[in-house]
């Protein structure tokens, strides 16, 4: 079935091979000899590839590298390091078409949903190119006279990245071309759930970088599983850890990170919601709850998991919903008229069909029924029907994060009881209104309005720009990424005071003569 779509010449213009070495310093790759990660396609259950397990004796070769590229590359001028970036967006812009089947065929999103991931990677280059340029401080006014007061920025030293499964590249990225033009190196762990995506792109950044003269270590590789994440977020020479994952993890690396008196920046779960109101756009409403719900099979952490729905367009927003997923064709992600791909592997299908069973049992009553997908095409036994289930926002599972197409449907009456029942979740990472009132949206916006780090009008939860800073607050880790001023975090602040004067007052007007 892989090569129907041509895969086998995509993995072979990525110097993807059979067997692959799991660490890299950047155009080096090292032998670790620790087994090995099989990666397999959850669209067919074919082998694509083997992947080394980074042992810790190759874990510390690259560390004591990355340590020796920061003392130079944090020399190099922030447009240089600029400049160097957007090569790899270039790069990465040659690659797109096949490294997006990879990402399809190695995670099982839609190959458009792949294509649209490295175009997310393309994209942060350039902002992060025009970042170099603006890493600006602050001047401030001193209360003693002859004296000037200012802010600046240093890079912070090696940032290690943990990636997760359902966006195996793009968050890597948002990572790490912000913390190279901040003068950073970075150590990625990818997840060992899709190595063979994060091998392609470190061939990809590792050619740059050595094509340019630059020292091994600048970008960096270890491949593993949650050991090889634990040896990062215990070192104390990586003083930023970036992790993406379940709130589960995200505890464990902030209380280890923390422990230690490092920093982490946590991208953690969600239980995202759209609220339509009788003012909605029915025809929005309903695309964007779509691809929400349903979109890389519900694997985002921006996954519409809970439409919260007014009392007098319930029923037509139920009957159209269901009409709409009765259209969608389930199928390989490679394949572009399939809408919805496969579940990352058994065991999310395993937390799948828990779910359903679990709603079933606190009284939720199923408007499309889910179920575990058999025969021709479906082989790999990954393949999920979307499912849709009234309930109510105090059932224990809809209080969870499911990593999988389910969406609940829960009734309301007033704009506050709305707002009210999308924040009563533990997680805040998404969420969005369909309305065309303009009061309805300003109150979803306010200070009493949505308690997320993400809040739309109009548009769904899933689906952000990456010039915005992404992340959420409560279990979601209240991390930011990407745009906006996410750069400070892979930077030390520094206050300086500069005394150009013939005497030396104290601040507060103390007075200390001798």
């Amino acid at each position: 079935m892989a090569d129907q779509f041509g895969i086998q010449e995509s993995l072979k213009r990525l110097g993807i091979k059979t067997e692959n070495l799991g660490a890299s310093t950047g155009s080096d790759w090292i032998d670790s000899g620790e087994g090995s990660i099989s990666s397999i396609s959850p669209a067919d259950a074919v082998l694509i590839g083997k992947v080394q397990v980074t042992d810790r004796e190759t874990y510390e070769e690259v560390i004591a590298r990355a340590q020796v590229a920061f003392e130079s590359w944090r020399k190099v001028p922030a447009p240089q390091r600029g400049e160097i970036v957007r090569e790899i967006g270039n790069a990465l812009r040659e690659k797109k078409a096949d490294l997006g089947k990879l990402v399809s065929y190695e995670m099982g999103k839609s190959y458009q949903e792949g294509l649209g991931e490295v175009q997310e990677m393309i994209d942060i280059c350039d902002f992060a190119v025009g970042l170099s340029r603006q890493l600006y401080g602050l001047t401030m006014h001193s209360e003693r006279p002859g004296h000037r007061m200012y802010e600046q920025w240093h890079a912070l030293g090696i940032v290690g990245i943990i990636s997760a499964f359902n966006f195996p590249v793009a968050v890597w990225s948002w990572n790490s071309a912000l913390a190279w033009v901040c003068g950073d190196v970075c150590v990625w762990k990818p997840s060992e759930k899709a190595p063979l995506s994060a091998i392609a792109c470190q061939l990809i950044a590792g050619e740059v970088f050595s094509k340019h003269g630059m020292p091994e270590g600048i970008c960096s590789l270890v491949n593993g599983d949650y050991r090889v994440g634990e040896m990062m977020s215990q070192d104390v020479r990586i003083p930023l850890v970036s992790a993406t994952g379940s709130t589960r993890m995200g505890k464990i690396v902030a209380q280890t990170v923390g422990a230690r008196l490092g920093k982490s920046l946590l991208e953690l779960g969600g239980n995202n919601a759209i609220i339509i109101t009788e003012n909605a756009d029915m025809d929005m409403a309903i695309r964007g709850a779509l691809f929400g719900a349903v979109g890389t099979a519900g694997q985002r952490c921006t996954s519409t998991r809970r439409l919260i729905i007014h009392e007098k367009v319930y029923e037509e927003v139920k009957s159209r919903l269901a009409s709409a997923y009765s259209k969608l064709v389930i199928g390989n992600p490679l394949d572009e008229k399939n809408h919805v791909g496969p579940l990352i592997d058994k065991d999310a299908v395993k937390m799948y069909l828990d779910a359903l069973e679990q709603v079933k049992l606190a009284g939720g009553k199923a408007v499309v029924e889910g179920a575990l997908l058999e025969g021709q095409g479906f082989e790999s036994g990954c393949y999920v029907k979307p499912a849709i289930y009234e309930a109510e926002n105090h059932y224990e599972i809809v209080q969870h994060e499911t990593f999988a197409p389910i969406l609940y449907l829960i009734k309301y009456e007033t704009l506050e009881e709305a707002i009210a029942i999308q924040n009563a979740v533990p997680q805040g990472l998404s969420s969005a209104i369909m309305t065309l009132n303009m009061r309805e949206a300003e109150a979803f916006l306010s200070v009493a309005g949505s308690d997320c780090g993400i809040a739309n009008v109009n548009i769904g939860t899933s689906g952000a720009e990456i010039g915005g800073a992404f992340g959420g607050e409560k279990e979601t880790g209240g991390g930011r990424e990407s745009g906006s001023d996410a750069w400070k975090a892979y930077m030390r602040r520094q206050t300086n005071t500069i005394n150009y004067s013939s005497t030396l007052p104290l601040a507060q007007g103390i007075k200390f003569d001798i």
